[in-house]
């Protein structure tokens, strides 16, 4: 079965061999996000200082900016080994015992989508968190009994795309929260211009920002279109100017502002089928043929970014700047932002 990602595409090994390949393995090589390297650098030197295991690190954002990178640059600058694990496999405080009394001493604990743990596994992981310890119910009823078991002092560097979904006791046990922002096109330059290095690939600069201004501010993303632009070279020949990368991305629908099949379905089911609403999310994931959490998680986030729907009290509407995309003159008697 093939492995999902956060922002719920599915991916191969193949491709997660390729990504492995590409990610850095430093501070100093990670581009981009210059406030959390520096932020996290300091942490890293002052606890080598001090020899002792870095604080826990919490890294929120949206999907594909670097947190799976960052988390394995905090183990690989600190000389430690590194343990993954994600949310969604760990439903029970067993799941958890099991992991965390496996550590070694200084090992980095990475758990992915750590929002989407089980909450008796969350509430273990307070105890473990400050006192690494836990405390292990044996038998049932009035005759159970808490066995203490001492652990291995660790690193906990949890991801988490929905921060406001962390419990606030767990949030407060990371010692460092860093907040991963979208990437500018000239850091998406820099990623583009190392990946294609790596790739073996040449790629002008007027094809990188090509490749950028269609990435959505996401170096995973923009790794992505290169892979698929690498492609259409092997293919058809050619350098990667402009227009072999515009012709690459359109094959793969991947439009001039980023936009793929279905965002476009998405904002083509409210423009011409609702008249730019509002609708409710559930009617718009039925008209799209999706589920309501895909629009939801990976639709609606970039669409509300970049300013062609708002989310209002009524439902989804589509802003002027919508019409304006898909060469739909914007009606006269279609609902304005301000009047809802």
């Amino acid at each position: 079965m093939a492995e999902i990602r956060e922002d719920g595409t599915p991916v191969d090994e193949s491709e997660l061999a390729i990504e492995g390949a590409l990610r850095p393995m430093s501070l100093a090589e990670f581009v981009g996000q210059p406030k959390v390297r520096g932020q996290l650098s300091l942490l890293l030197e002052a606890a080598a200082l001090q020899q002792r295991s870095p604080d826990h690190i919490l890294l929120a954002g949206p999907p594909g900016l670097g947190k799976t990178t960052l988390a394995m640059i905090v183990a690989h600058e600190s000389g430690r080994p590194l343990r993954l694990s994600s949310g969604p496999a760990i439903q029970h405080s067993g799941d958890l015992a099991a992991l965390l009394s496996s550590l070694t001493p200084g090992e980095v604990l990475f758990i992915d989508e750590i929002h989407r743990m089980a909450r008796s596994a969350e509430e273990m992981l307070y105890l473990a968190m400050e006192d690494f310890r836990i405390d292990i119910m044996v038998g049932k009823g009035a005759g159970a009994t808490s066995i203490p078991l001492d652990l291995a002092p660790f690193t906990l560097v949890g991801a988490t795309t929905r921060s406001g979904l962390l419990p606030n006791p767990l949030r407060d046990r990371f010692g460092f929260t860093a907040h991963l922002e979208y990437y500018d096109p000239a850091d998406l330059d820099l990623v583009l211009e190392r990946s294609a290095r790596m790739l073996d690939i040449h790629i002008p600069a007027t094809g990188r920002d090509e490749i950028a201004r269609r990435s959505r501010g996401t170096p995973r993303i923009a790794n992505r279109l290169l892979r698929r632009v690498r492609d259409y070279v092997l293919v058809h020949g050619g350098d990667a100017d402009v227009a072999t990368v515009g012709a690459a991305l359109d094959l793969y629908d991947v439009d001039a502002i980023g936009l793929d099949r279905l965002d476009r379905a998405v904002l083509d089911a409210l423009v011409r089928r609702f008249r730019g609403g509002p609708v409710g999310l559930s009617t718009l994931a039925v008209a799209v043929g999706e589920e309501a959490d895909t629009v939801e998680s990976v639709v609606e986030p970039y669409l509300v970014r970049i300013g062609l729907i708002a989310r209002t009290p009524r439902g989804r509407a589509a802003t002027p700047e919508a019409y304006a995309h898909l060469g739909v003159t914007h009606p006269d008697s279609a609902l304005r932002l301000d009047d809802l």
